[in-house]
């Protein structure tokens, strides 16, 4: 199934272990752009992501450095060492999807990211995107923005507040029920993190993304 738009471009907000429905951006758009310049917000999927464990869904979030203005640059958030918060962010994904289908096929490439410090939360994010692309086999142009925009043109999409986590689905996607291994207790639970699709489905996963 090709790109939905291969010549458009997308412009996203950095995200920690972004949703499936971030991820389908990356699959369906031809060009993605990760916004550098927005101003830092608080509770939204640049420093959070959610997870689905035995007894429902979890957020985990990335304690950051409190910026010296409101109005500090994405670029410029740095990640704090505050509560061994890395230590705690495996543990509560090994919790989660150990008796997944493929969480000891992908540990080994996901778990030193909790093992290593990096200071810039977009750096950070960007690796791990970078990692999770590699293992769907997902292969998109993506860059960091050099400016920050307001106005785009008719083959540009300003998605960098779209995908949201206090603001609902994203309109624009509707996921492809796939497998989940507490879906019995749950029922599906839509637009997690990615981590959730990649270790229940693992090379299936970019089919997901490409029907949703």
């Amino acid at each position: 199934m090709p790109p939905r738009f291969p010549q458009h471009t997308a412009y996203l907000s950095s995200a920690y272990m972004a949703p499936v429905s971030w991820y389908s951006k990356l699959y369906h758009y031809g060009h993605i752009r990760i916004e550098q310049y927005d101003h830092y917000l608080k509770q939204t999927y640049r420093n959070r992501c959610t997870l689905a464990g035995p007894n429902g869904t979890l957020a985990l979030t990335v304690p950051i450095v409190k910026p010296d203005t409101l109005k500090c640059p994405m670029k410029d958030i740095r990640i704090s060492d505050h509560g061994h918060w890395r230590h705690q962010h495996w543990n509560a994904i090994e919790s989660a999807y150990n008796s997944t289908p493929f969480f000891e096929y992908y540990r080994e490439d996901l778990q030193p990211f909790y093992e290593q410090k990096f200071e810039f939360l977009t750096d950070f994010n960007e690796s791990l995107c970078h990692s999770i692309c590699e293992l769907i086999d997902l292969q998109p142009d993506m860059r960091r923005t050099g400016e920050y925009r307001k106005a785009f043109g008719p083959r540009e999409r300003d998605l960098r507040e779209a995908i949201h986590p206090k603001k609902g689905n994203d309109p624009e996607f509707t996921i492809v029920p796939y497998y989940q291994v507490f879906e019995d207790r749950h029922g599906f639970l839509s637009d997690l993190s990615i981590l959730d699709l990649l270790f229940n489905m693992g090379p299936e996963s970019l089919l997901v993304l490409q029907r949703s």
